[in-house]
């Protein structure tokens, strides 16, 4: 018998899909990376009530384990101003 005990999954959503992973805390980079999230885009992290989305970017760290689960959503580089 093992006294090895499975790591707990921690999950979040991107763009409205679930990612899973064992790690608590996750940077930014890492978002990218397991939800395959080109690095050129921009991770913004939905904030509930009436705080406004706050932008996420590679270094930041989330804590996966907090409640309510994190909802964040990837936007495209800014293309304003090109012809």
């Amino acid at each position: 018998m093992s006294d090895h005990k499975p790591k707990p999954t921690y999950f979040f959503f991107v763009d409205g899909k679930k990612f899973e992973t064992d790690k608590v805390t996750v940077t930014g980079l890492d978002i990218k990376t397991i939800a395959v999230v080109d690095a050129s885009y921009q991770l913004f992290l939905e904030e509930t009530g009436n705080a406004p989305d706050r932008q996420i970017s590679d270094p930041d760290s989330l804590i996966l384990s907090e409640h309510p689960p994190k909802h964040l959503y990837a936007v495209p580089p800014a293309t304003f101003g090109q012809r």
